[in-house]
């Protein structure tokens, strides 16, 4: 019998322009099981992304909309017409259980090396930044762990050109199928870079003072909303996250300022990865954001209904919980324990660990 049949968590939900049967979103979550040549989706993710349509909205893992933008292995892209047609057979997927989709668009800068970057034509894709600072650390290669590499300052000319790979790519993700994009503005990669003091150390109108250090992100995000409109355009934030060697001197003022020059463009949400052990990024968005947010970062099912009693907290999303349990869905409106995820098997090639979890009547 149901237990949760009434919650708020399992409420529809209008967002943006999108119709959702629930407030449980999938989180985007790299799992690198793209196509090695081409950075194709392929009929695994297609299988993977089925099996949990269940959720109100999917956010798809983080997607390039370059060769460039490539950080990680087996990642897919979104820059031709092979991968836009491996995209709409994942959203037909989702759409035909029911389900909403969202492209998650990442563009890694500086956070890559040549040895995930290589095409099977012996080509390398060049990896630029905001400035030609090297990130600390090392990257996930076939080869093993290897250092980040140097990147390139970009021009002028190559900021263009991405904000134009980015259009680009969002127009290709409608014509796809997908039901909207999110702008990932965290993790360390391009959009925080540009927006971070340790990171980007410009000198001309994308660089130095706050507002010029905003101005990458706020006409990326005017261009893609310019596509086919802002409530289809989510973005993702974490102010103060450090991964991939990224630092700010203020994060929270550059934050407040940032949301506080995208609000009048009425995006279809915020996405807002919380970090209650570091700062309230919750208080910050909230308080600079007048939007839908959802909120993510380790919430269980009781905790995401009781943050759901605030009108301007719309939806809570799940990482590692739809990993293990592609019907998440379902075990919360029945009051199902949860299966636990093999850590083992995150990024591994092939379906073990990816779409093999079973649902809850085949684990009885």
């Amino acid at each position: 019998m149901s237990v949760s049949e009434n919650t708020k968590l399992l409420s529809p939900l209008t967002l943006g322009g999108m119709q959702l049967a629930n407030r449980v979103v999938m989180a985007p979550m790299t799992r690198s099981r793209a196509e090695v040549d081409g950075d194709m989706p392929n009929d695994l993710m297609t299988e993977y992304y089925r099996q949990r349509a269940g959720a109100g909205l999917i956010i798809t893992e983080g997607t390039h909309p370059s060769a460039e933008g490539k950080g990680y292995c087996r990642t897919p892209g979104l820059y031709n017409d092979a991968q836009q047609e491996a995209w709409a057979k994942i959203c037909a997927a989702v759409h035909s259980e029911g389900g909403k989709i969202v492209l998650q668009l990442m563009h890694c800068g500086r956070v890559a090396n040549p040895a995930n970057k290589t095409a099977a034509d012996g080509s390398v894709a060049r990896t630029l930044a905001p400035s030609a600072i090297t990130a600390k650390g090392q990257i996930y290669t076939e080869q093993g762990m290897l250092d980040f590499t140097v990147p390139e300052a970009m021009s002028l000319a190559d900021i263009e050109c991405t904000i134009a790979d980015y259009v680009a790519a969002t127009r290709r993700a409608y014509a796809a199928g997908f039901d909207g994009v999110e702008l990932h503005c965290t993790s360390g990669y391009l959009p925080a870079q540009f927006l971070s003091t340790g990171t980007n150390h410009r000198s001309d109108q994308y660089g130095g003072s706050l507002q010029n250090r905003l101005r990458f992100v706020l006409e990326l995000v005017e261009a893609m909303a310019a596509v086919d409109g802002a409530d289809r355009v989510g973005m993702r934030i974490c102010p103060g996250n450090p991964f991939n060697d990224l630092a700010d001197d203020d994060n929270q003022e550059t934050f407040a300022a940032l949301l506080k020059a995208l609000d009048p463009l009425r995006l279809a949400y915020l996405h807002v990865i919380r970090m209650p052990k570091i700062q309230d990024n919750v208080a910050l968005a909230k308080a600079n954001f007048s939007g839908p947010l959802i909120l993510n970062d380790s919430y269980n099912q009781d905790e995401a209904e009781a943050t759901l009693s605030d009108p301007q907290l719309v939806a809570i999303s799940f990482g590692r919980a739809f990993i293990a349990n592609p019907d998440l869905v379902r075990r919360f409106q029945d009051g199902l324990p949860l299966a636990d995820i093999d850590p083992s098997s995150l990024y591994t090639p092939g379906a073990k660990g990816y779409c093999d979890y079973p649902v809850w009547s085949e684990s009885n």
